[in-house]
C-alpha cells in the first residue's frame, strides 16, 4: 500500500511541473503527426491520433520500465 501511495505522489508531482512549464514550452505538436489516420469529407471530419496514442504509449512503458529497474 505504501509503494502506491508513493507512485501517486510522484505522478503528481510530475503533472504538476508539466503543467507549470507548459506557458513556456508552448503548444505541443502531439496530436497532429504525420501518420495520424484524417478523413474529411464535405460535412464531416474523423480525426484517429493512432500514431500518436502509440509514441505516447511507448514513452509511458519506457518510463514504468526504467522506474521499475
Amino acid at each position: 500500500m505504501r509503494i502506491m501511495s508513493r507512485w501517486f505522489i510522484e505522478i503528481g508531482l510530475v503533472l504538476v511541473v508539466a503543467a507549470l512549464l507548459r506557458p513556456w514550452l508552448g503548444r505541443p505538436e502531439l496530436g497532429r503527426l504525420r501518420s495520424d489516420i484524417v478523413i474529411e469529407r464535405w460535412n464531416f471530419r474523423f480525426y484517429f491520433p493512432i500514431v500518436t496514442c502509440l509514441l505516447i504509449s511507448g514513452i509511458g512503458l519506457l518510463i514504468l520500465w526504467l522506474l521499475n529497474r
